[in-house]
């Protein structure tokens, strides 16, 4: 069943909130502080893991690198569009609209929870991939092994921020299942290196993520998010130049 691995993904994000909500209330600050770091810390290695396992190529020479100019060009002129645009301000606009529907005005981490977690579980290489299988063939497996991951990432997230993390899941359900609608309908276009740049991009802005999460604000992620646009561009580029 085309879709399933979204649905699946879902669940693991909404139950993995509610058990850290009820964690919250009986961990003390210090230990909030400190598995929230660790887990920014398993980030991090994520996003280092899944950069370079595409950009790093063994040859009978040693070991090479690929794609080093289209990450920078993506990074930076996806950056420059994010930041015209202010994307992250308006995923923070979404927080707040949604914080006044639960009626949560002194909750002071909520719009900070449901933003950095949307960004952790949305952007990196299982979430794009793992959408792209399903959507393609069916294969909902790489979206459930990220399931099992998101449900602790969640969990930890939400011992530390509360009720806001609870709401990634409304991003990640549309996220997740507009990737695998539009795969399933036009998918003969995707071809494998696009999916690789897409995976190892993502990864990178995942890296970043784990920045945030362990040393405090370094990087605006939502606004580098369009990053993961220009793999897109180049790739239609090159379909025009073959025409």
């Amino acid at each position: 069943m085309i879709g399933l691995g979204t649905l699946i993904n879902t669940a693991a994000v909404i139950g993995g909130s509610a058990l850290g909500m009820l964690f919250k209330n009986g961990l003390n600050e210090k230990i909030q502080d400190t598995m929230m770091k660790g887990s920014g810390v398993a980030i991090i290695f994520i996003g280092v893991t899944g950069t370079l396992q595409h950009m790093l190529v063994v040859t009978e020479t040693g070991i090479e690198t690929q794609g080093t100019m289209l990450l920078i060009f993506s990074l930076v002129l996806g950056s420059l569009l994010g930041q015209i645009i202010n994307v992250e301000a308006r995923m923070e606009q979404i927080g707040e609209k949604l914080k006044a529907a639960v009626h949560a005005k002194n909750d002071n981490h909520f719009v900070e929870g449901f933003v950095n977690t949307s960004l952790i579980i949305c952007v990196g290489a299982m979430a794009i991939v793992g959408a792209l299988q399903d959507g393609l063939t069916g294969d909902y497996s790489m979206l459930a092994v990220k399931s099992v991951l998101d449900f602790v990432i969640v969990l930890v997230c939400a011992s530390t921020y509360g009720i806001g993390v609870l709401f990634s899941a409304i991003p990640i359900f549309v996220y997740q299942g507009l990737i695998t609608v539009l795969c399933s309908l036009f998918g003969v276009f995707v071809s494998d290196p696009l999916i690789a740049n897409l995976s190892y991009i993502g990864s990178a802005l995942i890296f970043c993520v784990g920045i945030n999460v362990s040393f405090g604000k370094k990087f605006p992620v939502g606004n580098m998010l369009p990053s993961l646009f220009i793999p897109v561009i180049y790739e239609l580029l090159q379909l025009i130049h073959i025409l």
